[in-house]
């Protein structure tokens, strides 16, 4: 892979893609580093054999810039590169909310972006990272970014019409699954048990439901019906989720996330 990419805001996602593209069989020696503090940048050069510059000579010298910072932090970053960026370099920006049009309104005319929405997993190599062009950017682009997510999970293209909904389910999905982790490992205490033996119990049978969800191509309902019998503890347990109204209090917190994307999208 001859392709110089710098990763700009080597936080934890940043530090994923890194590791990945190395394992994925990129050279150290073809990516560049940005951390706003020195002793980041320097640990990051020393375990990774990666060099770190400022933002400002990564614009100049590679091929692809990953934006990696916090939304917050989106508009400063442009205001430096776009003195240094060529018409021809691929911004991949991997913030949520910021639009692709965002992006395109700080740097020059015709400049390729290419919108990222990766998740948590991305860090164990089980992430999801679901990407939109703009409007510049060809399907060689997005093939280009696909290349660089791909070592840390699997990537899915939309419109971008479709990233807010799409961070609000993937993006910000893992959370929930912890949320209802913690809450079961609560339950689980409650009846007697231990908290690591609870926790063990709750991780395995999350992994497995995952499993069976991906490789056996059944609907959701279908599967939970198969645990579900007639007058059984499951029966019991899904009515009073939905006594609750769980069901509807999850599609209520995912327009919720949805909806702060957006206000994100239009700082």
């Amino acid at each position: 892979m001859t392709q110089k990419v710098a990763v700009l805001g080597a936080g934890k996602i940043g530090e994923a893609l890194l590791s990945g593209m190395i394992r994925a069989g990129w050279s150290p020696t073809d990516i560049l580093v940005t951390a706003r503090r020195r002793e980041r940048a320097d640990d990051l050069r020393t375990r990774y054999g990666v060099e770190s510059v400022s933002n400002a000579d990564a614009a100049k010298r590679a091929d692809t810039l990953i934006l990696a910072v916090k939304p917050q932090d989106m508009g400063t970053l442009l205001q430096e590169l776009a003195p240094h960026v060529p018409a021809d370099r691929l911004l991949i920006s991997a913030a949520a909310g910021i639009t692709t049009a965002f992006i395109e309104g700080h740097l020059p005319h015709d400049t390729p972006v290419v919108r990222v929405m990766p998740n948590t997993p991305v860090l164990v190599d089980e992430g999801m990272s679901v990407l939109s062009a703009g409007t510049h950017a060809t399907h060689e682009h997005l093939t280009r970014a696909e290349e660089i997510f791909k070592p840390v999970g699997k990537t899915l293209r939309v419109p971008e019409t479709q990233q807010d909904a799409a961070t609000a389910l993937s993006g910000s999905g893992p959370a929930y699954f912890y949320y209802l982790v913690e809450a079961m490992t609560d339950a689980g205490i409650l009846l007697g048990l231990p908290r690591d033996k609870a926790h063990d119990l709750i991780v395995q049978a999350a992994i497995g439901a995952a499993v069976m969800l991906r490789d056996s191509g059944e609907h959701p309902v279908k599967l939970r019906e198969a645990v579900t019998s007639p007058a059984g503890t499951t029966i019991s347990a899904i009515r009073e989720l939905e006594n609750h109204g769980v069901r509807a209090a999850l599609i209520a917190a995912i327009e919720a996330a949805r909806d702060r994307s957006k206000e994100l999208g239009g700082q």
